[in-house]
């Protein structure tokens, strides 16, 4: 399907084109795709080849998101893709985002079925989560749009990394947030997620400001991202930038994917940032995967 003409740039030289969909802003040459693979160039115009296409579908209750106070006690209907716009070493969903070439099979589905699967299940919201929403934001949009028609809410499962476009249309559309802030390092989020730390935080911010129900996750890396100062610095971020009742869900790490070497977080560390967490005045903090 062919993107919308606000979402990309055309050069006025070349074919190549800018895809402004996610915050990489890829600069993508004729016949060639984006970090994501998911969007391509061809004879300069941006097309995307997985409108429609998904990887799963599943009714959930909402809090497996996790999202522990919006609509809680629910079903959320679960809709997941193929790509990334980031390059985590631990990713935890793969073989649907970076390796779904080997692995994964598309499923073919139009908006209007998504909307009626939901509805049949009794589900009050669809979420867009397993992989990033973002850069499938044409497909998602247009669900979701056809989704809040029929009273259901609609969540997006996101590392944040959003484009200013991307995010202004995300927010007119989307009503709750469960954002990774993986770490608050730059070079962690340089060098295992490939991604710029201080656009998620901006977006974190513009997110909380425009009055979305917002969570946050932080996969703790045993050796990566489990100092206690880090874990201090993230909990002054969410209290100081954001505010004590956004819920912060600490979560456990296991060894996959290019980290298959690391030991699974020392559940000691989980316990430690909680009572950190509560000690800086953090309302609503949980423990995942423990």
């Amino acid at each position: 399907m062919l993107v919308s003409n606000d979402l990309y740039k055309k050069s006025s030289k070349t074919q190549k084109i800018r895809c402004e969909i996610c915050a990489n802003y890829c600069k993508i040459s004729d016949g060639n795709s984006g970090v994501c693979r998911q969007h391509k160039n061809i004879n300069g115009e941006l097309f995307d080849e997985s409108y429609g296409i998904v990887s799963s579908l599943s009714p959930d209750p909402v809090e497996k998101k996790p999202l522990n106070h919006f609509l809680p006690g629910t079903f959320t209907y679960s809709i997941g893709g193929f790509g990334c716009n980031m390059t985590c070493l631990h990713c935890q969903n793969y073989m649907i985002s970076h390796e779904f070439d080997k692995f994964s099979r598309g499923i073919k589905i139009t908006s209007e079925a998504i909307v009626e699967n939901a509805l049949r299940y009794n589900c009050k919201s669809i979420a867009w989560t397993y992989n990033e929403p973002t850069i499938h934001l044409p497909f998602s949009k247009k669900t979701s749009l056809l989704a809040r028609q029929n009273n259901l809410k609609v969540i997006y499962v996101s590392n944040g990394y959003f484009s200013d476009k991307s995010l202004k249309e995300v927010l007119s559309f989307v009503d709750a947030f469960n954002i990774d802030l993986k770490s608050m390092s730059s070079d962690f989020y340089k060098k295992v997620c490939g991604a710029d730390l201080d656009i998620v935080l901006d977006n974190l911010k513009r997110v909380y400001l425009e009055g979305k129900h917002l969570e946050i996750t932080n996969l703790i890396i045993n050796d990566y991202n489990d100092s206690i100062e880090e874990i201090t610095e993230l909990c002054d971020f969410v209290v100081g930038e954001l505010g004590p009742d956004v819920p912060l869900h600490f979560s456990r790490a296991f060894p996959y994917y290019k980290m298959n070497d690391i030991a699974p977080t020392n559940p000691e560390i989980l316990f430690k940032a909680k009572e950190i967490a509560l000690d800086k005045g953090i309302n609503n903090v949980y423990l995942g995967n423990i």
